[in-house]
């Protein structure tokens, strides 16, 4: 029971991070870009996004914002492993 709250607790995380990240970087709705606009993307997928340095750099924005979905399969994984 607990453990589903929390993995639908970090994946409505996850996407109010990716919003915040997209809003920030384009500039949509009248916001002005701000280049620190993915740091809540970066904390949600800590450990993984240390990795993401090993790639070219064009694939960096891309692989940050998949980071979290690494952490939020490892807790769907331990959720079944658990029931």
């Amino acid at each position: 029971m607990i453990c589903t709250w929390i993995l639908r607790l970090f994946a409505v995380l996850y996407l109010i991070a990716l919003a915040v990240w997209a809003i920030g970087t384009f500039g949509w709705f009248g916001v002005e870009p701000d280049a620190l606009s993915a740091v809540y993307v970066i904390l949600l997928g800590q450990p993984w996004t240390r990795v993401v340095d090993l790639f070219p750099e064009a694939a960096w924005p891309f692989l940050t914002a998949l980071t979290p979905a690494v952490n939020l399969g490892l807790i769907f994984a331990l959720c079944r492993w658990r029931s």
